[in-house]
């Protein structure tokens, strides 16, 4: 794991050591959670070129997930 400092309004921080104790976990258990399902959720940016050429193939929308997988996997995009 790393270690990160993380700044929370008062009532916010409130909360959370209020949840913490009703649930029995650590602060530091439910904001790793918290993040975890955030960021789970959310998109991963798309290529800069993303959509601007032509591949000449016809199922690139169709099988788009696994095309970008596999640049992903080969770090062919920034």
């Amino acid at each position: 794991m790393v270690k990160t400092t993380v700044y929370l309004d008062a009532d916010v921080a409130l909360q959370l050591r209020q949840l913490a104790g009703t649930e029995g976990r650590s602060q530091a258990e439910l904001i790793r959670e918290a993040l975890a399902a955030y960021t789970s959720r959310s998109r991963s940016p798309l290529p800069s070129g993303a959509g601007r050429f032509r591949s000449g193939r016809g199922d690139v929308a169709g099988s788009r997930k696994s095309i970008l997988r596999a640049a992903a996997r080969k770090r062919q995009w920034r």
